[in-house]
């Protein structure tokens, strides 16, 4: 009997999602009373800067798994085979490209922040930077291997390695800070790991897809390159959109504040990262899905229902979460990170709420890529992304990690929640006003019991993990029935009691 790839892919994303999640809140407070606040502020702001370089990827990923998808559903081996070789050419330019530019920031650490930072802490910053710059170079012309597997929809094989390396990579960042190691050890590990999971993927794709890797190598077609580098540059600059979010909050710290506020407004950064999760690990597995429909010419009703099932999917998650997050967030940080870090649960709640309303909305991008109509998503979250950066530098001189998530929270709220299902509705014929009736009806239940339990847990002081424990699981006991029976439809009680219904009845 086949496997079904799509399914037990999003099956297995959730493994790694919960994995991830679950890694995230056990190892992340031993790690950070093992590296103290300072030095973790610091691996942090090391980790902020370097992410930029991974912009240079151009949106090319994206179209190596669309132009794939393409090409397969339309047969055309040759040209599948020819774009893989110009882009492991491309990819390799970008990789010394990243390097030099990766040099250049080791280069310039004292400029950037030797007015916040000690003459150690710059020294473990230029070591930590240098590392991390090598991982960047040489993750770019062997990265293309993992978009091959994802476009060719062995979603499997991928989630098995990411569930490996998550594990594996965790233990032994634990053991070497128990031995003493602290940031410089921890960024060796993630560049060694890193690389051989590039390593495996690419030997993955030549000896196990079948795909028989006729890489070519020779003229380039100047014409499909064009025509990629239009469908990847609306993407690009989304991704820069995505650094100036969420990546300029540690350097604006770094420059007007340092190290101990680089720490608490990483350990938001975290909890918004596990929250988005949520939602993405779903979205992911259906790129290849959408170019497929969308090539065959399927309906824009087709899409549209396809857009409010997966929102309907992606709320019985998020608003569970949300709402726990709300009720419990505040003594969860205090209890899971320290006292000192409280601060971060306000940050955090600055992202959580307007966060929302896209997270459950991430099949929209996956169609707009699809359809190559990335152009107005991009370039208005660039202007808005822009306008957000403004606001953080002006906040953060006098409110510091508060001030800089106000700013990011400010411009989710125009530009994911009000401008884009406008576009959604008038342009990409989406049925928004029916999609906003069905997750209004599903909101009832967390709005009310949530409203109930948060009244009621101002009544008690919870001063342990077992007692935290203790009142999730209560709530949940709660909340979780009730959602089942007045919020969800047969489709997705199907859909999540079908596991369930497993594990007990015997054939």
């Amino acid at each position: 009997m086949a496997v079904n790839q799509l399914k037990v892919g999003a099956l297995l994303s959730y493994v790694v999602l919960i994995l991830n999640n679950i890694v995230g809140l056990a190892y992340t407070p031993f790690m950070l009373r093992m590296m103290g606040q300072s030095e973790y502020g610091l691996y942090s702001l090391v980790a902020s800067v370097i992410a930029y370089l991974t912009i240079l990827d151009f949106g090319f990923g994206n179209a190596i798994i669309r132009y794939t998808s393409k090409f397969r559903a339309q047969g055309k081996l040759d040209e599948q085979f020819s774009m893989f070789g110009m882009f492991i050419m491309l990819y390799s330019i970008i990789g010394v490209i990243a390097f030099i530019a990766g040099l250049c920031l080791y280069y310039n650490v004292d400029s950037m922040f030797g007015k916040t930072m000690t003459i150690e802490e710059l020294g473990k910053a230029k070591i930590m930077m240098l590392l991390m710059v090598f991982n960047i170079a040489f993750t770019f012309p062997l990265s293309i291997f993992g978009a091959i597997i994802t476009a060719y929809e062995d979603f499997i094989f991928q989630r098995i390695i990411q569930i490996v390396r998550i594990i594996l990579n965790t233990l032994v960042m634990i053991l070497l800070l128990n031995i003493g190691y602290k940031a410089i050890a921890i960024v060796i590990v993630t560049t060694v790991f890193n690389l051989m999971t590039l390593l495996v993927n690419y030997f993955y794709c030549r000896y196990k897809i079948k795909i028989k890797i006729k890489i070519y190598f020779h003229k380039i077609d100047w014409s499909f390159l064009r025509e990629v580098a239009l469908y990847s540059f609306y993407i690009f600059l989304s991704m820069i959109m995505d650094r100036i979010y969420w990546g300029t909050g540690q350097f604006i710290l770094g420059m007007y504040v340092g190290t101990a506020a680089i720490a608490i407004f990483s350990i938001a950064i975290s909890l918004q990262n596990m929250y988005m999760s949520f939602s993405a690990s779903i979205a992911n597995v259906f790129l290849p899905k959408i170019t497929k429909m969308i090539t065959e010419g399927q309906s824009e009703k087709t899409i549209s229902d396809l857009f409010i099932k997966t929102g309907r999917i992606q709320f019985i998650i998020i608003s569970f979460v949300l709402a726990g997050f709300i009720i419990f967030g505040q003594q969860f940080v205090v209890l899971w990170a320290g006292k000192s870090y409280s601060d971060a649960y306000i940050m955090a709640l600055f992202f959580f709420i307007p966060l929302t309303v896209p997270l459950i909305q991430t099949v929209g991008i996956t169609i707009l890529q699809a359809r190559n109509q990335m152009k107005f998503r991009s370039l208005l979250y660039i202007w808005i992304a822009l306008c957000s950066l403004a606001v953080q530098f002006l906040l953060a001189k006098k409110y510091g990690g508060i001030g800089v998530a106000i700013g990011i929270a400010s411009g989710l709220f125009l530009g994911q929640i009000v401008i884009m299902n406008i576009y959604y509705y008038k342009k990409q014929k989406i049925d928004i006003p029916f999609f906003w009736k069905e997750i209004a009806k599903m909101s009832v239940v967390p709005f009310i019991l949530g409203g109930i339990v948060y009244y009621l847990s101002t009544f008690f002081i919870i001063k342990s993990i077992t007692d935290l424990l203790v009142a999730i699981v209560l709530f949940s006991a709660v909340y979780i029935p009730f959602f089942w029976i007045f919020s969800m439809n047969k489709f997705e009680k199907d859909l999540f009691g079908a596991p369930v219904k497993k594990l007990f009845v015997r054939k």
